[in-house]
């Protein structure tokens, strides 16, 4: 699980102080290479918490968040993530994408954290910075000990992600879902094979994730979908949103959020990178729509809420489909995990879900919390 004799350098032992000499990196035990991952330097650490506590002022539906790595290998030109990587000291560009922090201690502090006296068993949010179930789950394998950990303790979790190794966990999941509230949200916002490949190199095709969603499905588990980042002039076409919620009502979806794409901070020029190399034709026009800003201007989300709100109902995704004052388009039953739990095997029930500015790691963050504390 560790890659042993894939060290680089020899076991990277921290320094006096816990971090590496030009790392801004705690509790650095060794950083690892291995050929199945080339170009990738896992950064393997030893985590003093696992739980996160989002801000008493932000809106988010849930209180805790758990993140068991950050930098990502999807590699999404749009992530929102990718500033999280400079509090590091390491960009959120190259970087973000092939130096990736592992807690490997992490189901051992979260199992102590919950047996506190003082743990509430309050709901858990996984997949809220950076996704848990990209390809190096597969070799750490996380995933079933934080499951197991937060099943045992009573504490209702949701996991967002675009990895179909979720699969893998599902009768596990399925197991947790008869002791507490389990909810499970995929992200799938590009049904284009070529675009979905190129603006995210790193993920499972869109078919793989459709077909993610019928297992979920399978398994007794509600399954909602963000469909975000909508991109303008790439994404937002009526055939293009018509054929992508078409599929998921056929793959089986619990509910649908529609949010526009956000760009923040060191996000855009990366984005914007992608354009010049890919879609030259758009660059100027994605300068003035974003060039005051990381959000569209209120006539665009007005616009995109217009167009899909008819297509929600025409795909049965909602009796009514509202736009939501803090800017997400979502169905009746809503896409965010939250609002799709469960308790047991059925279809999810109607909760919360927000929309832009309040949600991170389900197509956001889309507003100015930051709550994805390492």
């Amino acid at each position: 699980m560790r890659w042993d004799g894939q060290v680089v350098g020899g076991v990277a032992v921290a320094a006096a102080d816990g971090a590496l000499p030009g790392l801004a990196l705690a509790g650095l035990v060794r950083s690892v290479r291995t050929p199945d991952f080339a170009g990738v330097t896992f950064h393997e650490v030893a985590c003093k918490s696992a739980l996160n506590k989002v801000p008493a002022a932000s809106s988010m539906p849930f209180r805790w968040t758990i993140n068991p790595s950050r930098g990502c290998l999807h590699a999404c030109t749009y992530c929102y993530a990718r500033p999280t990587h400079e509090y590091l000291d390491l960009d959120g560009g190259t970087d973000f994408e092939t130096q990736i922090v592992v807690k490997t201690n992490i189901v051992e502090v979260l199992r102590a954290e919950l047996a506190r006296p003082s743990w509430r068993g309050e709901h858990v949010a996984l997949g809220t910075n950076t996704d848990p179930y990209q390809r190096s789950e597969g070799r750490y394998r996380l995933m079933p000990g934080i499951i197991e950990a937060l099943a045992q303790a009573r504490t209702p979790l949701s996991i967002l992600t675009k990895g179909t190794l979720l699969r893998r966990d599902l009768p596990l999941l399925a197991e947790a879902a008869r002791e507490v509230p389990v909810g499970i949200g995929v992200s799938l916002a590009v049904l284009d094979h070529d675009l979905q490949q190129s603006v995210e190199p790193g993920t499972p095709t869109a078919r793989a994730r459709l077909e993610l969603i019928r297992a979920v499905r399978e398994a007794g588990l509600p399954c909602g979908v963000m469909v975000a980042p909508v991109m303008p002039w790439l994404t937002d076409s009526v055939e293009h949103l018509d054929a992508l919620l078409g599929e998921l009502a056929a793959a089986g979806a619990t509910g649908v959020t529609v949010l526009p794409m956000h760009l923040r901070g060191s996000v855009k020029p990366w984005f914007f990178g992608w354009l010049a190399a890919e879609r030259p034709e758009l660059l100027a026009r994605y300068r003035g729509l974003y060039g005051r800003g990381a959000y569209v201007p209120t006539e665009y989300k007005d616009w995109l809420g217009a167009r899909v709100a008819p297509l929600l109902r025409t795909h049965g995704f909602a009796a009514h489909a509202e736009w939501e004052a803090a800017g997400g388009l979502r169905s009746e039953e809503g896409a965010y995990p939250v609002g799709s739990i469960v308790r047991g095997a059925g279809r999810g029930r109607s909760g919360p879900v927000a929309g832009v500015g309040a949600v991170p790691g389900v197509g956001g963050p889309f507003g100015p919390e930051q709550p994805m504390l390492f």
